[in-house]
């Protein structure tokens, strides 16, 4: 048995609390300790994984780098522990019935009736324990977030493994933290601790008692609530913390280690480790708290009305002006409010930079076409993701190569000018689930161009999640009338890379930078784009200082 240590994230009352970040936090104050931290996300639903999924419904899906599609938590793991993370960090209800159920088919079982009960609790234990051995190095302690909330029948499986793996690790292996809500009542200014009450009952019942209580609110308790909460849910007082909210989600590490949340980690879990050295993470919030100027972003997609679904994009923007000391304030703008409205360009006017993300189907596609004309012939910086790129490319044959009927197979599987075209090895695929280019791609970059002035090296490797690229027919055209093909698979068939020729800085990417940025080190593309963006901003203000800011409201 490994010296490995356990931390099960739990959450009760309602979703959205902020599970996720603090199964983050919690992992960054651990390895700043210097102890080696990998982290495992579990989803209740069924969907095998959540590449087939609504963003309206679960955000955006994050793509680690061995392709996996999976929930946008592992987003947040990464970019806060600083951390690669595998297909092996994200199990779901779907993937667990389903192995068990090929077991059961291949005669696994003996003959035995197939349980929730031992089956398939067995199952989801060594699903946990098969992270001791991730990248072939033991890690000193893996977090594990429980989706959902205690209550939900979809969880009690994992609840119930959760349990049993417990009793099954040596004494003080293993630690249960447990995220309740606080809500405040307006007429009385009261915070109320009966949820988190109830929510602690509920996870007992279950046979789980919580070791630590991480308590959300939008103020910090006094002692004599922490007393209270302490006795009725039988927990030391402590080990109860405020999780209260911050302006800024990399605030929230230093505001648990301020609290004794680290120090209270390693003493349960008796953690052989040094101080915490949170030098890097403290220079770079204050980097955010003190920006040295502001520009605003506009991001022009389908689901803006979303964000989550753009969680990424959003944060990667962020770390981009971090990089460069400066405040992005990202506006998101519905595609389809630019479509048949004769005032579009007003709703583009005044931002710094233009960003259009990925996504699929045609929905809102027009508008995504208008902000990337807006950014090419007013010479804004842009930056075009996936299929950002696709709708760059389509826009560029129809005004500048004059392909009136350019367009994507995505779109109209029967456009005579199909300039985005299904790749050879996908028009034969018919499952949705998983069949994408999926991970890690190697791109060689094109020298003397934007993008290798960003990256500053001539391979580099990216994250992709697409099925579509530029078809190879019309690349001579393109490249002829100002389109650079600045990045290119090794084996020179697909399109990595555009940039124009005579524009200040206007990329596109086939790949998703965004899943590769971290606060302390932003993604090439991103830094780039955003101290172009802001060069744009000060010329603007050169030209008209104040105007930036006459903008039309969306």
């Amino acid at each position: 048995m490994s010296d490995t240590k356990y931390i099960f994230v739990t959450g009760g009352n309602l979703s959205g609390l902020g599970k996720g970040l603090a199964a983050a936090s919690m992992g960054r104050l651990l390895k700043a300790r210097g102890l080696k931290v990998t982290i495992l996300k579990v989803d209740p639903y069924i969907n095998v994984d959540a590449g087939t999924m609504s963003p309206y419904q679960h955000g955006e899906v994050f793509v680690t780098r061995d392709g996996a599609e999976t929930d946008l938590d592992l987003g947040h793991y990464e970019r806060y522990i600083d951390i690669d993370l595998t297909e092996k960090s994200n199990i779901t209800t779907g993937q667990i019935y389903q192995a068990v159920i090929e077991k059961e088919r291949k005669g696994s079982y003996l003959g035995a009736t197939v349980q929730v009960i031992p089956h398939i609790t067995n199952e989801i234990k060594d699903r946990i324990h098969g992270l001791c051995s991730q990248d072939d190095e033991t890690p000193d302690v893996i977090i594990i977030e429980i989706g959902g909330t205690v209550g939900d029948i979809e969880s009690l499986p994992f609840l119930e493994a959760i349990r049993q793996y417990r009793m099954e690790q040596p004494r003080g292996h293993v630690l249960n933290v447990h995220l309740t809500y606080l809500p405040l009542i307006p007429t009385t200014g009261e915070l109320k601790t009966k949820l988190t009450q109830h929510a602690v009952k509920e996870l007992r019942a279950i046979g789980i008692q919580p070791d630590i209580l991480l308590c959300r609110s939008t103020r910090d308790m006094d002692d004599e609530m922490r007393k209270k909460i302490a006795l009725f849910c039988n927990v030391p007082f402590d080990a109860v913390f405020s999780d209260v909210d911050v302006k800024n989600i990399y605030f929230i590490p230093l505001a648990f280690e301020a609290m004794g949340v680290g120090s209270k980690l390693v003493e349960l879990l008796s953690l052989k480790c040094g101080p915490p050295d949170l030098t890097d993470w403290k220079d770079m919030v204050e980097a955010i708290k003190n920006p040295q100027g502001k520009i605003k972003i506009g991001l022009v997609g389908k689901y803006a009305i979303l964000r989550d679904a753009y969680i990424s994009v959003l944060e990667a923007l962020a770390h981009g002006g971090i990089a460069n000391k400066v405040d992005v304030d990202v506006d998101c703008i519905l595609s389809e409010k630019l479509e048949n409205n004769e005032n579009w360009r007003d709703l583009l006017a005044g931002y710094s930079g233009i960003v259009v993300p990925g996504g699929f189907g045609d929905r809102g596609t027009k508008g995504k076409i208008l902000a990337c004309q807006y950014a090419r012939e007013e010479k804004i910086p842009f930056l075009g993701l996936c299929l950002g790129l696709q709708i760059a490319t389509v826009e560029f044959a129809r005004n500048i190569l004059g392909i009136a009927d350019a367009n994507s197979t995505e779109f109209d599987e029967l456009t005579p000018e199909p300039i985005i075209d299904l790749m050879p090895d996908q028009k034969k695929i018919t499952r949705k689930g998983g069949t994408m280019r999926l991970g890690h791609y190697p791109c060689i970059i094109k020298p003397g161009t934007k993008a290798h002035e960003a990256y500053g090296v001539d391979v580099v490797k990216e994250r992709h999640r697409h099925r579509l690229e530029i078809n190879n027919k019309y690349r001579d055209q393109l490249e002829k009338a100002g389109m650079i093909m600045c990045g290119l698979s090794p084996d020179n068939l697909l399109v990595e890379m555009i940039e124009l020729k005579d524009h200040p800085w206007f990329v596109g990417t086939q790949f998703h930078p965004e899943f590769q940025s971290r606060p302390q080190r932003a993604q090439p593309l991103f830094r780039a784009f955003i101290k172009a963006s802001l060069e744009h901003h000060r010329r603007v203000e050169d030209l008209a200082p104040g105007r930036v800011e006459e903008r039309v409201k969306i």
